[in-house]
């Protein structure tokens, strides 16, 4: 079993907590994305579950046995860090096989292993080469062979692919997924780029100040943001200042700009106190689309257009307060200059009222 479990998992520095209290459960085969700010303490998490930082208090189950105290070569865990930390005096074949020697295994079976390795991650053929004849993408690679050829029940991933440029890392974050779903390996990546977890996690845990603030999956976390932060973390989001005016049927109603406006309600609230109203500028929908009787409408001036390609983005003034609309760049779609007056509208399901802090 590869299950793993984090029971009330805390490290300090000194007076400092990196990690504050996380308890967490990941299934077997499951891709975990641990997403934050630098500092927020997810690489700290990962480096106690490979047991390269001793907790301070908490535990870590895999497999239901408890690994808490063991050396990480107890572990049976692999872990690939953004450097690769690929030996430069070694060939890629050399590399792979190291863990395999310091394991005494014999060389019949290195070989044989190296071979199929090097099939895995697509570079059968490579094996002579050396670090100064591979691209970044092709050294990440191998460094991900290193690991799956000792067949470790855990991968763990640590910012793997910050050094690579960006379409490289499109590339790679695609691989990944596709081997880890091929190996149907546990794995936990840490990242601190959204769409990297969004696009390759089948769950999400985005971290803050040492703690999970919201796990779920992708959709969860993107369309239903348990807080302030997360919402403005994970992708872009209208904020509009407003005020909790109470409930309205299944959803809750609230105050912006003088307009009594239907969200759905995150937590429960006061009457009467400040809140937020979250709308994605993807679901503001502008001039006709926004017609139907079934949406909020509200009416907005054009402040500014932004031009970026398969996209137009308007910058709208809504009363006091700023609002952002995302339209496909479609032909047959309308198009607004600055100061011109135009409808918006939305879905009331598609907006959420959070508390103001």
């Amino acid at each position: 079993m590869s299950d793993i479990r984090l029971d009330q998992l805390t490290h300090s520095y000194g007076e400092t907590r990196a990690v504050d209290n996380v308890s967490l459960s990941i299934a077997e085969g499951e891709f975990y994305s641990l997403l934050g700010p630098s500092g927020c303490g997810k690489s700290t998490t990962l480096r106690m579950i490979a047991g390269f930082v001793t907790p301070t208090s908490g535990r870590i189950l895999i497999g239901g046995g408890d690994v808490t105290r063991l050396p990480p070569e107890r572990r049976d865990i692999g872990i690939v860090f953004q450097n690769y930390a690929i030996f430069p005096h070694m060939s890629v074949a050399e590399n792979i096989a190291f863990g395999l020697r310091l394991r005494k295994v014999p060389r019949a079976e290195i070989d044989t292993a190296v071979e199929g390795a090097l099939a895995q991650v697509g570079l059968s053929g490579f094996g002579d080469r050396y670090q100064r004849n591979l691209s970044g993408g092709q050294q990440q690679r191998v460094a991900l062979a290193r690991v799956l050829v000792t067949k470790p029940r855990i991968l763990l991933l640590d910012e793997p692919l910050s050094a690579l440029d960006k379409a490289l890392r499109e590339e790679m974050k695609f691989w990944i997924k596709d081997l880890q779903q091929t190996l149907g390996i546990t794995t936990i990546y840490v990242t601190h780029d959204q769409d990297e977890a969004l696009t390759m996690s089948d769950r999400i845990g985005v971290m803050r100040a040492g703690r999970i603030e919201q796990s779920g999956t992708p959709r969860e976390i993107y369309e239903e943001p348990a807080s302030l932060f997360v919402t403005t973390f994970i992708g872009q989001s209208n904020v509009l200042d407003a005020t909790y005016a109470g409930a309205e049927g299944p959803r809750a109603a609230a105050m912006v700009e003088g307009r009594a406006l239907s969200a759905e309600l995150s937590h429960a609230l006061p009457r009467g106190s400040a809140a937020k109203l979250v709308i994605r500028p993807e679901n503001v929908l502008m001039g006709p689309e926004a017609a139907d009787r079934n949406l909020t409408q509200l009416p907005a001036t054009v402040i500014g257009e932004s031009y970026q390609g398969a996209m137009v983005r308007y910058r709208l003034r809504l009363g006091s307060q700023e609002l952002v609309a995302e339209r496909q760049n479609q032909a047959h779609l309308a198009r607004w200059r600055p100061g011109e007056t135009v409808t918006v509208g939305w879905d009331p399901g598609r907006a959420r009222l959070l508390p103001a802090d």
